[in-house]
């Protein structure tokens, strides 16, 4: 079924990596080992999610593509620490979380308290998914350099099936 037919969207805030980044992790991301039965993320659908919002009705979209904008100072993030999380995520993740992004995630935050939208209660903990089902992945002995010039985010849908996991609804910045 075509996402824009269903009657509601799964919507997330998130950094999307440009080209430059998205080669950067792909040639760290070959050099790791990789259990049988690992689940990589496409390169495609590699990001740094600021907030989950949930199922949205469509119509509440054009509004919500207005009033989501915030304020950005461009940053640089820098992805140098591996990380397995608990049920076999494999991550990356900043040692030190540039100020400049603590401050989009509660600007982002205060727009989605604004229009009734839920935000998670749990730490901010940066960070992108590399696998699933990746228990015993080993991440290469060289050093991590991952690094992301940050100029804007975008509004995502999570699609529920096709080629594409992702669908980028609009972008700001960059």
């Amino acid at each position: 079924m075509n996402p824009a037919a269903m009657p509601t969207a799964r919507l997330f805030l998130a950094l999307w990596p440009s080209a430059s980044v998205r080669d950067q992790l792909a040639s760290y991301v070959s050099q790791w080992q990789w259990p049988a039965g690992a689940r990589l993320y496409a390169p495609d659908d590699w990001h740094l999610t600021l907030h989950f919002i949930g199922a949205v009705a469509r119509e509440r979209l054009p509004q919500l593509l207005h009033d989501l904008h915030a304020p950005l100072v461009p940053f640089h993030l820098s992805l140098d620490q591996a990380e397995a999380w608990p049920q076999g995520l494999a991550v990356l993740t900043p040692r030190d979380v540039p100020p400049a992004l603590i401050a989009l995630h509660e600007q982002l935050r205060q727009r989605l308290l604004a229009h009734g939208l839920p935000v998670e209660e749990r730490a901010f903990r940066p960070h992108v998914t590399l696998a699933r089902r990746a228990t015993g992945a080993q991440a290469p002995a060289s050093p991590l350099a991952v690094h992301w010039p940050v100029q804007g985010y975008a509004l995502v849908e999570s699609t529920p099936q096709g080629p594409a996991r992702y669908r980028l609804l609009w972008r700001h910045g960059e």
